[in-house]
C-alpha cells in the first residue's frame, strides 16, 4: 500500500494510491473501503489493479479513480456491503445485474452500488472510472440533518446516475471539480473547516439530486416552515453539548416553556431534545475517532462529550453505527 498524508495540524484528508497487480490484494483493498466483496477474473495474471484519489476523513468518504487493468466481475453480499459505492466509467464500461434486470453503464451513464441488493458487478479491462464511496452511517446521518429527524428504514436509489443532464449531472460535475482542485490546492481543500463542509456537501448533493425513497419528503421539508425558536435550541445543544444540558435552561434561552419545547422538538424533529443531544455527543465522537485514528484515546472521547457511563456508551454507540467504538479507530487507521 501506497498512502501518503499531507502534513500540517488541520489535514483533514489522505492521498491514496494503491497499485496492486494480484487479485488477492485488489479484493482487500476495496474491501476495505467499501466491504466485504468476492472479486474474479478470467485472466489474473493481468491484474493491474490501481486506485487514486482521497479520503474524506471526517466520515470516511472516499473519491478518486479506479481501474482494474483486465476484465473483472465483482459479487456482492448485500447483507455485509458497508458503503454505497457510485461510480462513472471516463472510458471502457460497466454492467450491474440484479434480480431485476441488467444496467449498462459508460460515460453518460453511472450507477450506484447499494447495501440492500445481492448484485454482481462487470468491469472491462479497459475501464476507468471515477468512484465515491459513502458510508452507510454517513448516509443516515446526512439524511437525518436533511429530514430533521431519526429514520428506520434506510435510503435505497434508483441504480442508474445519469450524468448527461438535470441534478446528478451536476452532482458528477461537482465531483470532477473537487478531484481535480484537491489534487491542485491540497493545503486549501486540507482545512478542517473546508474538508468537513465538502464531504458533507458531496453526501446531500447526492442524496437531494438522486431519485430514492425519501425524495418526496424532502421535496415536501422544503416547502413547509419549522418555528425558528426550535433552530436557536438544536445551535444551543450543539454549543453546549458537552456540558450538563436542562431542559430548563434550554427553554429559558429559546424563549418558551420546558413543555412547549418538549412538545414542539419531538412534533418537528421526531425525537426529543434529550435524545437529540446523545446523538448529537455519539456523532461528534465518531467524527473525533475517525479523525484521531489511533492518536485517540476512546474514553477520553467519550468522556469529553458527557458520556460518563462507558458501558452505555458503547452499546450506543454500536446501536447507533453499527460498529463499536475500537472498530472506527481500526478503520479510520486502515485507511
Amino acid at each position: 500500500m501506497n498512502l501518503q498524508t499531507h502534513a500540517g495540524t488541520d489535514v483533514e484528508f489522505q492521498d491514496i494510491h494503491a497499485v496492486r497487480h494480484d487479485l488477492q490484494s485488489a479484493q482487500a483493498w476495496m474491501s476495505n473501503i467499501c466491504g466485504p466483496h468476492e472479486l474474479k477474473a478470467s485472466y489474473p495474471q493481468r491484474m493491474h489493479f490501481q486506485h487514486a484519489g482521497n479520503v474524506l476523513k471526517s466520515m470516511s468518504t472516499v473519491i478518486g479513480y479506479i481501474e482494474y487493468g483486465t476484465d473483472v466481475t465483482i459479487d456482492i453480499d448485500a447483507s455485509v456491503l458497508n458503503s454505497y459505492s457510485i461510480s462513472l466509467p471516463i472510458s471502457g464500461e460497466q454492467e450491474l445485474r440484479k434480480s431485476n434486470g441488467l444496467l449498462m453503464s459508460d460515460s453518460d451513464n453511472g450507477l450506484i452500488v447499494s447495501p440492500y441488493d445481492q448484485q454482481e458487478l462487470s468491469i472491462t479491462g479497459n475501464c476507468r472510472k471515477i468512484q465515491v464511496a459513502i458510508k452507510c452511517a454517513a448516509m443516515r446521518q446526512v439524511l437525518e440533518e436533511l429530514l430533521q429527524r431519526p429514520t428506520q428504514q434506510p435510503i435505497v436509489f434508483e441504480t442508474r446516475v445519469g450524468a448527461s443532464e438535470g441534478a446528478p449531472a451536476a452532482w458528477w460535475r461537482l465531483v470532477k471539480y473537487l478531484l481535480t482542485e484537491m489534487e491542485q490546492a491540497r493545503n486549501f481543500f486540507g482545512h478542517i473547516s473546508m474538508a468537513r463542509d465538502i464531504e458533507r456537501a458531496l453526501i446531500k448533493g447526492f442524496i437531494l439530486s438522486q431519485s430514492n425513497n425519501y425524495s418526496d419528503e424532502l421535496v415536501g421539508l422544503s416547502q413547509s416552515r419549522c418555528p425558528e425558536y426550535l433552530f436557536k435550541a438544536k445551535q444551543f445543544i450543539h454549543e453546549h453539548a458537552c456540558d450538563e444540558v436542562d431542559l430548563d435552561e434550554l427553554g429559558r434561552a429559546v424563549g418558551v416553556s420546558r413543555f412547549k419545547l418538549y412538545d414542539d422538538f419531538k412534533k418537528y424533529f421526531g425525537l426529543t431534545p434529550t435524545l437529540y443531544l446523545k446523538r448529537f455527543r455519539l456523532e461528534a465522537v465518531r467524527q473525533a475517532l475517525l479523525e484521531g485514528g489511533s492518536n485517540e484515546n476512546i474514553t477520553a472521547v467519550a468522556m469529553r462529550w458527557g458520556f460518563n457511563h462507558l458501558g452505555r456508551f458503547s452499546s450506543d454507540y454500536k446501536k447507533m453505527f453499527l460498529e463499536v467504538p475500537s472498530k472506527t479507530v481500526e478503520r479510520s487507521r486502515k485507511l
